[in-house]
């Protein structure tokens, strides 16, 4: 019953959480002890009655005081200026200052919609495909919670005891510097126009404006990071740093946030927020569940006893989290399968930190896969070209990021090198 309630929820278009909160309501009203409502109320509190996940809200409020801050526009000339002349200027631009943006906002889909509202029509004029444009943009955009800080690496070291943030926040650097290489390549490989000189006339700005430009809004994730790795900061304390940071910025130095836009942004913040927390309470509540039932215990040994070697087990794990990122959205699915897939990784030999990065890289892929993908259906509402014709746009970029996905899971020192020679 439970699944049916679930399933049925799922598919007429109610929020993931609230299904799951609906789903365990009616199995526990008609169950028997220990069973009882007051068990989901229980739970969920317990899922959100956490320090650590004080930085979720922390860091996305700084994500929107950064956008309003206007510091999009000078991202976007440091990256013209790093890669604008190159063939495929403009896509290369695009790419970079994604990977740019992931270290402040730390959100794909934030990155989809900042980038994409000045890149796509701009691609546009300059010869490319509105499809194109638009994957492109979604594409480079998974890079955003890879490179940190990041919301998704701070859910998952919550999940599972012994994982380190500092650890998974080194660890994700080299990967996302990685996908955008490949991607990088690809767009340089596939597009048949020479678009660089083109891509300079983006800004007006001269080089050395554009670079002291970007110097301030970057100063903001090495401080982020930085002081996380002295352990100076908690990660929470870091996030409350990077609201501090952002609202100087805005306010004092680049004068774009008035003091009466900032409940706007305070409200916009604590929304985005909500749907982050309320998931995590939901899925909080639906592990109790399992646990109870020794779903975890089960499932692990029975892929010890039948699943002999680790390769096999990243196999069946990279596909079974393609599968569900085309239906789940990516912190629901880490944290209903987290807990269940991670001793069972331990027991195979795989690195912790390792495992923790191919999950994050694998569910961020789900953001650009239909029919739930959040950035294709923030990309698509920018671009408008329909959601056909930009999923067939983005089916190269999305088995470019696989071929990076398949690098990071059999070479693991892409992933660990990083945090080993730092101590972690």
């Amino acid at each position: 019953m439970i699944y049916a309630i679930l399933l049925i929820g799922l598919a007429t278009g109610v929020p993931i959480a609230l299904a799951i909160i609906a789903a365990l309501l009616v199995f526990m009203g008609y169950g028997e002890a220990p069973y009882s409502l007051r068990v989901v109320a229980t739970e969920m509190f317990k899922g959100m009655n956490s320090f650590p996940l004080l930085a979720i809200p922390l860091f996305v409020l700084a994500g929107e005081v950064m956008n309003e801050s206007g510091i999009t526009g000078r991202i976007i000339a440091f990256a013209n200026v790093l890669v604008g002349r190159l063939r495929a200027g403009l896509a290369l631009v695009n790419i970079w200052a994604s990977v740019i943006f992931a270290g402040l906002s730390g959100s794909a889909v934030a990155d989809t919609s900042a980038i994409g509202r000045v890149f796509i029509p701009e691609m546009e004029k300059h010869g490319y495909s509105r499809p194109f444009a638009a994957a492109l943009t979604a594409a480079s955009s998974v890079i955003g919670p890879i490179i940190p800080p990041s919301i998704p690496v701070i859910i998952y070291a919550l999940i599972v005891s012994g994982v380190s943030v500092p650890a998974l926040f080194l660890a994700g650097i080299i990967p996302g510097i990685l996908l955008a290489i490949f991607l990088s390549v690809f767009v340089m490989l596939t597009v048949k126009v020479d678009h660089g000189d083109q891509a300079v006339g983006l800004t007006a700005e001269p080089a050395s404006k554009a670079i002291l430009g970007g110097i301030l809004p970057l100063l903001m994730p090495v401080f982020v990071v930085g002081s996380i790795l002295l352990g100076v900061v908690t990660p929470t304390e870091a996030a409350s740093f990077a609201v501090a940071y952002a609202l100087f910025l805005g306010i004092f130095v680049y004068r774009n946030i008035k003091l009466s836009t900032l409940p706007r942004l305070f409200s916009e913040a604590m929304r985005d927020s909500a749907v982050i927390l309320i998931i995590i309470a939901a899925v909080s509540a639906a592990n109790w569940l399992l646990t109870y039932n020794r779903v975890p215990n089960m499932l692990t040994d029975w892929v010890l006893l039948n699943v002999d070697s680790k390769t096999t087990f990243l196999i069946a794990t990279i596909l079974l989290f393609l599968f569900v990122g085309l239906f789940l959205e990516g912190i629901a699915a880490m944290l209903v399968l987290v807990p269940i897939l991670h001793p069972i990784a331990v027991g195979m030999g795989v690195d912790p930190v390792h495992f923790g990065i191919l999950v994050i890289f694998n569910l961020m892929i789900g953001l650009i896969t239909p029919p739930l993908g959040l950035c294709l259906f923030v990309a698509e509402g920018i671009a408008q070209v329909g959601m056909a014709r930009l999923t067939m746009a983005i089916l190269p970029f999305f088995f470019v990021e696989v071929l990076v996905l398949l690098l990071l899971t059999f070479v693991p020192e892409t992933v660990i090198w990083l945090p080993r020679i730092m101590g972690y």
